[in-house]
């Protein structure tokens, strides 16, 4: 649907592979490429070892995210060392409903890397969009927190 908001996941090939943060800095560099040329609103992403999630919203009048994520994959495909078969082919994607929706998959985007135990801290994952949310006062930075009693906001001893 044109102008809508969208939630993907997007997978490597090889599940056990770190390629998408080890090369963190090409994904940024084809993401800027294709924004430049295609442009979407970035509302949430996170990159993980092997997989990434993202919430777009494209243009009034445009429906294309297809073919932003088939022009993603290729540039960052050509500028990395593993090259051709890095991703699998297809992706999953849901348009975004209402409010309710998009609450909960904006959370869900942001609290990938705890889920996955690579960090007890939601600020301590660095591939993410939850830093810009922080800044703009969407959350604190202390949200899923091991270290933090959330019941009284000090850090536990």
């Amino acid at each position: 649907m044109a102008g809508a908001t969208y939630f993907f996941t997007v997978n490597l090939a090889d599940r056990r592979s770190t390629v998408l943060v080890d090369q963190v800095g090409a994904l940024r560099n084809a993401v800027r490429k294709v924004r430049a040329v295609r442009p979407f609103h970035v509302d949430a992403w996170v990159v993980m070892p092997e997989h990434m999630h993202a919430m777009w919203t494209l243009p009034e009048g445009d429906a294309d995210y297809a073919g932003r994520w088939r022009a993603i994959k290729t540039a960052f495909s050509k500028s990395i060392p593993q090259g051709r078969g890095v991703w699998q082919k297809r992706y999953w994607e849901h348009m975004i409903r209402d409010d309710r929706d998009y609450a909960a998959h904006f959370d869900y985007i942001h609290l990938n890397p705890y889920k996955h135990g690579l960090v007890r801290n939601v600020r301590d994952w660095p591939y993410s969009s939850f830093h810009r949310m922080v800044a703009a006062g969407v959350y604190s930075p202390d949200w899923l927190c091991d270290d933090v009693d959330m019941n009284v906001g000090e850090a536990k001893g």
